[in-house]
């Protein structure tokens, strides 16, 4: 399973950006991706997620009404849109994958697939 994700980058506060997770290499035929951020010293956060089975999405308090998960099974990608970011969402964001149904995995424990990250910078 190979998880690649691309379009970080530094942004103003208020602005958005459009992350990307091209997925290959799974088994099942359904499976939960997540995104997660994470900051020096603080725990892996838990923000976004997506069961590839019925589409159902789930959002941290923190991504609520400004982040949307979404997928696009041809190209098997799964993006995230954030707007009016804040210097606050500045972090490390990873996609992850499990097999374990996005309803059931809301922490990066649940989650064995990760890529390398992306860098999101926000200023004020």
């Amino acid at each position: 399973v190979q998880l690649v994700e691309s379009g970080g980058g530094s942004v103003q506060a208020g602005g958005s950006l459009r992350l990307s997770c091209a997925a290959s290499g799974f088994s099942e035929d359904s499976y939960a991706i997540g995104w997660f951020r994470q900051v020096p010293g603080k725990v892996r956060e838990g923000i976004a997620f997506l069961d590839t089975k019925d589409g159902t999405t789930y959002y941290s308090d923190s991504a609520k009404g400004r982040f949307i998960i979404s997928r696009d099974s041809a190209k098997n990608t799964v993006y995230l849109q954030m707007s009016s970011l804040k210097p606050e969402d500045s972090a490390i964001y990873y996609c992850a994958a499990t097999s374990v149904p996005a309803v059931l995995a809301g922490t990066h424990r649940h989650y064995n697939y990760w890529g390398q990250g992306t860098q999101v910078t926000v200023s004020s």
